[in-house]
């Protein structure tokens, strides 16, 4: 479950109008999402309040093994209109799952920036400050984000602290998307590290007025007119380990214009390390996404298999069982008013979802179960982690974490 500052760090960019699925780092979020997603460990409560639509504060307090915490705030020149309460956040805002891609959006004039300030002609640009101290270490994290453009997104993060090398690292990074390709920027102080993204989407362009979603009848099953695939690469090079990464990758996924059954298909490949994996996610239902992935290394020949799955519970079992087993596939409209922004993520009658389980086993022998959910006003994460090929310690983690909002 996402932590409430990056719940409001979502708004911000659905807010100002920010595409975070329209880049390579986000080529496998439905595979991360439904097989990659995080177990508590140990008990930790977080405390949280947006006071106003500018400014959010978050506290936490943690037990695993000794007593830890942190404290963080966030401010935004662009007021962020969302449900703060605990027990009136959409769940499906703050639990990822599998990613539904949305139409692609050419950027925007930069003329809709501007606005007349004392008249003179100013362009607003919109900006995120968030820091965070961790305790009894004394860690300190920073944001910043800042739309420098209609196009154009900078962020800038940096990470302080004694025990990390030279005190701490930052890392800037410069993202441009113009709708039909995007690419990314980025420069690290650790190891003078530099890197760049690209992303290219086939088929559509946004920007083009002449060209427009095909959205007739596909002509054959294996005719996906109303689908997307997108291609992209991503490399790195430290001049001064004299050492650097590279990857490629694919995902063909549909929009929501196509008729049937959504799912998402990715293939990546890491040349260097000789890593391969390919994944299929699948919305099989209203309620019910399902996941494989396979993982292979040319050079070791280590291979794994990990499958999993996510089943969301209504507030009515009866209908939840009618949505599991009919044969209908609907769509719920999209919530607007208070609490609602532009999400990627697909889930139907958000207002009247109660929980949602996740679970992940690999050939391997590694499995995990989660548990997330709303318990009168709080919200409440509960999972496990397993270890079925160990003699010594099947159960490897469990935790427990409760949060509540104002």
């Amino acid at each position: 479950m996402l932590e409430f500052m990056d719940y409001v760090q979502s708004a911000f960019y659905a807010g100002s109008r920010w595409n975070t699925d329209n880049s390579y780092a986000s080529l496998t979020a439905a595979t991360t999402n439904l097989l990659d997603f995080r177990t508590p460990n140990g008990v930790r409560l977080h405390v949280s309040s947006l006071s106003s639509p500018n400014f959010a504060t978050s506290y936490t307090l943690g037990n695993k093994g000794v007593v830890d915490g942190s404290f963080s705030f966030l401010f935004s020149n662009l007021g962020v209109k969302v449900a703060s309460r605990s027990s009136a956040v959409y769940l499906g805002h703050l639990v990822r799952g599998y990613r539904h891609l949305q139409a692609l959006r050419k950027p925007e004039d930069a003329s809709a920036w501007e606005t007349v300030v004392d008249g003179k002609v100013v362009q607003m640009r919109d900006a995120l400050l968030y820091g965070r101290m961790y305790l009894p270490g004394s860690t300190l994290e920073a944001l910043y984000l800042r739309r420098i453009s209609p196009s154009r997104l900078l962020s800038i993060r940096a990470v302080s602290g004694a025990q990390l090398p030279h005190g701490g690292t930052l890392l800037a990074q410069l993202q441009n998307d113009q709708g039909k390709y995007t690419t990314e920027y980025l420069c690290s102080t650790d190891s003078a590290l530099l890197g760049f993204r690209g992303l290219y989407n086939f088929g559509y362009d946004p920007r083009d007025q002449n060209s427009q979603l095909d959205s007739s009848a596909p002509a054959h099953p294996w005719d996906h007119k109303s689908g997307r695939l997108s291609v992209g690469a991503e490399a790195y090079f430290s001049p001064m380990n004299k050492s650097g990464g590279l990857s490629t990758g694919l995902r063909f996924t549909t929009l929501p214009v196509h008729t049937g059954i959504p799912y998402t298909m990715t293939l990546t490949l890491n040349p260097l390390m000789g890593n391969l994996s390919s994944s299929y996610a699948v919305k099989a239902g209203s309620d019910l996404s399902l996941c494989t992935r396979f993982d292979f290394n040319v050079y070791s020949y280590e291979s794994d298999v990990t499958i999993g799955l996510e089943l969301w519970r209504r507030e009515s079992s009866t209908a939840w069982a009618r949505k599991m087993l009919g044969s209908a596939w609907r769509t719920a409209p999209r919530p607007t008013g208070e609490g609602a922004f532009v999400s990627s993520d697909f889930v139907t009658k958000q207002e009247d979802a109660t929980g949602v389980v996740k679970a992940r086993m690999s050939a391997a022998g590694k499995a995990s179960l989660l548990w997330e959910g709303r318990v009168k006003e709080l919200l409440v994460s509960v999972g496990a982690g397993f270890n079925m090929k160990s003699t010594t310690r099947a159960l490897g983690s469990v935790g427990l974490e409760v949060s509540y909002s104002s």
